[in-house]
């Protein structure tokens, strides 16, 4: 098994499950995670937010917002998607179109919201954004790697339903899983280490906490703590920068990457909030360096989708 720092397009292609997590366990810690939003207006219209994410760093793309029972992204519409290019026809599925632009595993958010909690101040969520079992399944239908299942600002998302939905994903969805909190995205707790244990005992393979320095308070040495606690269980920890910092200055990123490697984590998610669904690309850049050096960054970089 290679390390994903040294997968290409053609090792993602014939990846599963236990494929991706044993990648990014070899790698020890220099996996970039990149979430973008597909469905605004890209950062530069001639290319998608995942394109970009990509070019600057990221080994996995992670797609916020997206409605997977009518799946949209935005960057497409002059590309083969359209049928543009002779020779080839139009598509009902942009994820498989996406995958062969990016050559990396893409995944997608699904929102375990707690309707009981619901109130005035959260927000309606579609249908194909929901963290149910036909969502899980429509997912696999549209070759998604990984789902991972948190919650946006004021959706009503708890630890208790993120649990659920473990549980049920685990039956529909044959990619990876990934849980947790980035942020205080419903109610609960943020850093909750009983929760996270009892999300990787249900069926999670990765579960997703809050890089240190990131949500107030989260500090590595608790980061740590937990971090040890949940790779007890065998499971893969994602450290988080959900908090909009992924639009602050490259000094602030290498400093929570640094931050995040010596608290253990195995991969490093970078949010989509820094200009228009996406982090600053520059900072994309500078986490990968600061995790694993100029090296690795620009191979994955420069290295061609046809290898």
């Amino acid at each position: 098994m290679k390390r994903i720092l040294d997968c290409r397009a053609s090792d993602f292609l014939t990846f599963n499950r236990s494929d991706l997590i044993g990648s990014i366990r070899k790698a020890e810690g220099r996996t970039v995670l990149a979430e973008v939003i597909p469905t605004v207006q890209p950062l530069y219209p001639e290319v998608t937010n995942a394109e970009l994410a990509r070019a600057f760093g990221a080994d996995m793309i992670l797609l916020n917002m997206l409605d997977v029972f009518h799946p949209y992204i935005k960057g497409l519409e002059s590309h083969a998607l359209f049928g543009n290019v002779p020779g080839e026809t139009m598509s009902d599925n942009p994820i498989m179109e996406l995958k062969r632009l990016v050559g990396l595993p893409i995944g997608v958010n699904l929102e375990p919201v707690d309707f009981s909690e619901k109130s005035e101040d959260m927000y309606d969520v579609k249908q194909g954004r929901l963290a149910t079992r036909e969502a899980f399944a429509r997912a696999s239908e549209l070759g998604i790697d990984f789902i991972c299942l948190t919650g946006n600002p004021n959706t009503g998302v708890t630890n208790e339903a993120i649990e659920q939905a473990i549980i049920n994903a685990r039956q529909e969805f044959a990619g990876v899983i990934i849980a947790g909190k980035m942020h205080q995205a419903g109610v609960g707790r943020v850093l909750d280490q009983e929760a996270y244990v009892r999300f990787a005992e249900a069926g999670a393979d990765i579960i997703l906490i809050p890089a240190p320095g990131t949500v107030p308070g989260v500090r590595e040495d608790e980061f740590y703590e937990v971090t040890r606690e949940i790779q007890a269980l065998d499971k893969l920890v994602v450290a988080a920068i959900g908090t909009s910092q992924e639009g602050s200055d490259e000094a602030t990123i290498r400093d929570i990457a640094l931050s995040s490697k010596r608290g253990g984590t195995d991969v490093f998610h970078i949010g989509d909030a820094g200009l228009s669904g996406i982090a600053t690309p520059e900072n994309i850049q500078a986490l990968s360096i600061a995790i694993r050096g100029r090296r690795h960054t620009y191979i994955r970089m420069a290295a061609s989708v046809n290898r």
